[in-house]
Parts: structure tokens; C-alpha cells; sequence
């Protein structure tokens, strides 16, 4: 655990990673900001070094005496992989640890990780299961670290699951993926009282609206409209629209996509408060 003041922090990363200080800096002189959040700049910000605190200026520092060290006896872990997890969770008889709907037969020192649906184990050791909407793991618990490795692979594949969970959230709520196939996606939205989505389009994509909560102030081409709970609408391919939420309580939507091109990364964004260019 590290404590020191940002200023001497900023001047130690000047001395040893130049690099690092710079793209931030650049990062947060292109930062917006909302009434919410403070947003440095996207492209600046993935610009950044991926280096650990450790590695790039705190290995240095000790080689000069800098650093003052004081013992703390308290159990600590970061609990940095899913190992270190295991190891501090409760165990059954058979040192198997639980979380969520799980079921085990003739398995030992597993740890198995269930968020949305039933796990199984059958006649498996030392191994970490965990499920999520987004994606499973399978991996011995010696070798949990490497799942660095799966992240590298979907980056090379450009893939999406290593940025966007099922359920991202926004400044205005958010979206949960429910089901998504060919030409298809399906979307529960949330959107918070008093909040709204950017005045957009889509070239691609056809959206169909139904409201299950709350009150939507839809706006569609040149039309204003209120919708309540079971009332829908439809909004054609290529018109501008935007979707508010004007009530007091959460407004919740289903939303079905049909289109040739269904992917998060190409909107065309006319107006929005939290300036945003190209995110949904």
C-alpha cells in the first residue's frame, strides 16, 4: 500500500517514466466533464503505458533510498487472481468453495464462481470454474494467472469481451444484452429519472421500443411522444431519434434490433450531454 502526495508522485514519474506522465497529461487535458463524471480523453487514455506502479517508478526509487517502509500485520492479500480468491472463501469437507448456485460430486480444492445460472463439478481437482453472462472460465487453479493470455487472444481477434460486459452501463442507466443471433439483438434498457440518450441515427439498424416501467419521452424524426408501461413504438432505419426518461422512477425498455450491422461502434450522434462522439 502506497501513500504519498499527487505532486511528488507526478515528480517521480517525470524522472522514471516520462512516457507515462506525458499520455496521461495528454489524456487529461482532452478530459470532458458532465454533471456526473470526468471523462479524460478516450483515445489519449488508451494511449497510455500499460506498466504497474511497481515496475515503473517504485523499483527505481528503492534503488536510491526514497521509499520509507513500515510492516503492516494484517492478512492482507489483493486477492489478484482467482487462487488467491479461493484461499481466503469458506470450504466444504473437500476444501470445494461456492459462490452462487453450485453443485459438486467427487470433486476436491475446486472453486466454483456461479453469477447467473447452475454449475456442475463432476470428478474434478483443483480447478476454477467461473460463470458469468458475459463468458465461463475453465482453468487449473495453478495457472489462473495466464488468463492473461485470454485477454491477449481477444484483443488480437478484435473482439468485444474484454471491453464490454453484457450489461455496460452508461451515464443515463444501462443496456443488458439478452439475446442476440443473426440480424437480431435484444436489449433491456434502463434509463435513470430525468436522463436521456443522445439525438442519433443508425444507417444500418431498425430499433423496436417496448416500455415495461415507467414513462419514455420518445422523440422520432419530427414526432414527440410519451409512451407508458406495455405501450410500444418503432423506430425506422436511418431516423433520428432519442429516447428520455421525464418521469421520477427508472424507465425500463426492451429493445429489439434488426439490421445487417447491429455492433455498439458506429452512431451518428447529433446532439448528447455527456459528450460523448461514437459510444451508445
Amino acid at each position: 500500500m502506497f501513500v504519498l502526495k499527487a505532486s511528488v508522485w507526478l515528480e517521480a514519474l517525470a524522472q522514471f517514466r516520462p512516457d507515462i506522465l506525458h499520455a496521461t497529461r495528454g489524456a487529461w487535458e482532452r478530459r470532458s466533464i458532465d454533471a456526473a463524471f470526468i471523462r479524460p480523453g478516450k483515445a489519449e487514455f488508451s494511449a497510455v503505458p500499460a506498466e504497474s506502479i511497481d515496475y515503473a517508478v517504485m523499483e527505481p526509487l528503492s534503488t536510491q533510498h526514497l521509499i520509507k517502509m513500515i510492516p503492516l500485520d494484517a492478512g492482507w492479500s489483493d486477492l489478484g487472481a482467482w487462487d488467491a480468491v479461493w484461499k481466503v472463501l469458506p470450504k466444504d469437507v473437500e476444501g470445494n468453495a461456492h459462490i452462487g448456485d453450485v453443485l459438486t460430486v467427487d470433486s476436491r480444492n475446486t472453486l466454483a464462481h456461479a453469477t447467473s445460472r447452475l454449475v456442475t463439478l463432476v470428478g474434478v481437482h483443483n480447478l476454477v470454474v467461473v460463470e458469468t453472462p458475459d463468458a465461463v472460465l475453465v482453468a487449473d487453479k495453478s495457472r489462473c494467472q495466464e488468463v492473461k493470455q485470454i485477454v491477449s487472444a481477444l484483443q488480437r481477434q478484435a473482439r468485444e469481451e474484454h471491453v464490454l460486459h453484457r450489461k455496460v452501463h452508461r451515464p443515463w442507466g444501462w443496456y443488458d444484452g439478452i439475446d442476440e443471433g443473426e440480424r437480431f439483438k435484444v436489449k433491456r434498457i434502463q434509463v435513470k429519472p430525468k436522463a436521456s440518450l443522445s439525438l442519433q441515427k443508425h444507417l444500418h439498424r431498425a430499433e423496436h421500443w417496448v416500455v415495461v416501467k415507467g414513462t419514455a419521452e420518445i422523440t422520432c424524426g419530427d414526432r414527440k411522444l410519451l409512451l407508458s408501461e406495455n405501450q410500444s413504438t418503432y423506430i425506422p432505419l436511418g431516423e433520428v431519434h432519442r429516447l428520455a426518461n421525464p418521469g421520477t422512477i427508472p424507465l425500463e425498455i426492451i429493445e429489439v434490433q434488426s439490421g445487417s450491422y447491429l455492433g455498439e461502434d458506429y452512431i451518428v450522434r447529433f446532439e448528447d450531454h455527456y459528450g460523448r462522439q461514437h459510444e451508445p
